[in-house]
Protein backbone atom coordinates (compact mmCIF):
# COMPACT_ATOMS: atom_id res chain seq x y z
CA UNK A 1 0.00 0.00 0.00
CA UNK A 2 1.05 3.35 -0.64
CA UNK A 3 1.62 6.67 1.76
CA UNK A 4 -2.39 8.27 0.73
CA UNK A 5 -3.96 4.78 1.07
CA UNK A 6 -2.19 4.16 4.88
CA UNK A 7 -3.55 7.81 5.35
CA UNK A 8 -7.00 7.50 4.30
CA UNK A 9 -7.18 4.53 6.09
CA UNK A 10 -5.62 5.89 9.02
CA UNK A 11 -8.44 9.07 8.36
CA UNK A 12 -11.63 6.45 8.48
CA UNK A 13 -10.00 5.01 11.79
CA UNK A 14 -10.25 8.67 13.30
CA UNK A 15 -13.92 9.10 12.06
CA UNK A 16 -14.03 10.67 9.08
CA UNK A 17 -17.15 10.12 6.45
CA UNK A 18 -16.02 10.49 2.97
CA UNK A 19 -18.12 11.42 0.47
CA UNK A 20 -17.06 11.66 -3.59
CA UNK A 21 -18.22 14.23 -5.79
CA UNK A 22 -18.99 13.75 -9.50
CA UNK A 23 -19.01 15.87 -12.22
CA UNK A 24 -22.59 15.85 -14.64
CA UNK A 25 -20.51 13.21 -16.78
CA UNK A 26 -19.54 10.98 -13.79
CA UNK A 27 -16.13 11.76 -13.25
CA UNK A 28 -14.84 11.68 -10.06
CA UNK A 29 -13.98 15.57 -8.76
CA UNK A 30 -12.69 14.75 -5.13
CA UNK A 31 -12.79 12.42 -2.18
CA UNK A 32 -13.91 14.60 0.29
CA UNK A 33 -13.94 13.56 4.41
CA UNK A 34 -14.91 15.31 7.09
CA UNK A 35 -14.90 14.76 10.72
CA UNK A 36 -17.19 16.00 13.26
CA UNK A 37 -15.66 16.26 17.00
CA UNK A 38 -15.04 18.48 19.70
CA UNK A 39 -16.75 21.83 18.47
CA UNK A 40 -14.89 21.72 14.94
CA UNK A 41 -15.37 19.85 11.59
CA UNK A 42 -12.15 18.75 10.22
CA UNK A 43 -12.14 18.48 6.23
CA UNK A 44 -10.00 17.07 3.93
CA UNK A 45 -10.30 17.32 0.33
CA UNK A 46 -8.63 15.21 -2.73
CA UNK A 47 -8.79 16.52 -6.21
CA UNK A 48 -5.50 14.49 -7.19
CA UNK A 49 -1.99 12.79 -6.17
CA UNK A 50 -0.33 16.29 -6.47
CA UNK A 51 -3.53 18.60 -5.27
CA UNK A 52 -5.22 18.49 -1.35
CA UNK A 53 -6.13 20.56 1.10
CA UNK A 54 -7.22 20.40 4.38
CA UNK A 55 -9.13 22.86 7.28
CA UNK A 56 -10.28 22.53 10.82
CA UNK A 57 -13.47 25.13 10.79
CA UNK A 58 -15.15 25.97 14.19
CA UNK A 59 -18.49 23.74 14.34
CA UNK A 60 -20.14 26.80 13.90
CA UNK A 61 -19.63 27.12 10.53
CA UNK A 62 -22.54 27.24 8.35
CA UNK A 63 -21.23 25.52 5.24
CA UNK A 64 -17.99 23.65 5.66
CA UNK A 65 -16.50 23.73 2.07
CA UNK A 66 -16.24 27.57 1.42
CA UNK A 67 -15.87 28.73 4.99
CA UNK A 68 -16.04 32.58 6.46
CA UNK A 69 -13.44 31.16 8.95
CA UNK A 70 -10.83 28.78 9.30
CA UNK A 71 -8.70 27.63 12.34
CA UNK A 72 -6.24 25.82 10.36
CA UNK A 73 -5.34 25.30 6.66
CA UNK A 74 -2.57 23.05 4.46
CA UNK A 75 -2.65 22.64 0.61
CA UNK A 76 -0.45 20.76 -1.18
CA UNK A 77 0.39 16.85 -2.40
CA UNK A 78 -2.21 14.59 -0.89
CA UNK A 79 0.23 12.57 1.10
CA UNK A 80 1.76 15.81 2.85
CA UNK A 81 -1.81 17.08 3.31
CA UNK A 82 -2.86 13.53 4.65
CA UNK A 83 0.30 13.15 7.15
CA UNK A 84 -0.61 17.10 8.83
CA UNK A 85 -3.91 16.63 9.60
CA UNK A 86 -3.31 13.69 10.91
CA UNK A 87 -0.49 15.24 12.46
CA UNK A 88 -2.58 17.87 14.08
CA UNK A 89 -3.57 18.34 17.36
CA UNK A 90 -6.81 17.36 19.01
CA UNK A 91 -8.75 20.76 20.23
CA UNK A 92 -9.88 21.21 23.53
CA UNK A 93 -12.86 19.62 24.25
CA UNK A 94 -15.78 21.91 23.87
CA UNK A 95 -18.39 22.02 26.27
CA UNK A 96 -20.72 23.65 23.89
CA UNK A 97 -23.01 22.25 21.82
CA UNK A 98 -21.56 19.65 19.03
CA UNK A 99 -21.88 20.39 15.71
CA UNK A 100 -23.89 18.02 13.59
CA UNK A 101 -24.18 17.08 10.30
CA UNK A 102 -24.72 14.44 7.00
CA UNK A 103 -23.82 13.66 3.98
CA UNK A 104 -26.89 14.57 1.20
CA UNK A 105 -27.24 13.34 -2.11
CA UNK A 106 -28.08 16.59 -4.86
CA UNK A 107 -27.78 14.76 -7.74
CA UNK A 108 -26.84 11.42 -9.55
CA UNK A 109 -23.35 10.78 -8.18
CA UNK A 110 -23.09 14.28 -6.16
CA UNK A 111 -23.57 15.16 -2.44
CA UNK A 112 -23.05 17.76 -0.08
CA UNK A 113 -22.20 18.49 3.91
CA UNK A 114 -25.23 19.43 5.65
CA UNK A 115 -24.69 21.32 9.10
CA UNK A 116 -27.65 20.57 10.91
CA UNK A 117 -28.80 24.12 12.16
CA UNK A 118 -29.11 24.71 15.76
Amino acid sequence: MNEITNGLQALVARDFQFAHPRDADGGLVAVVGIRVHRGVFDIVQLFSEHEADAARIPGDEPDVLFPSKVLWRTTGPAREVIAELLALSEPAPDLGAQPTGCWLPTHAGRSTWLAASA
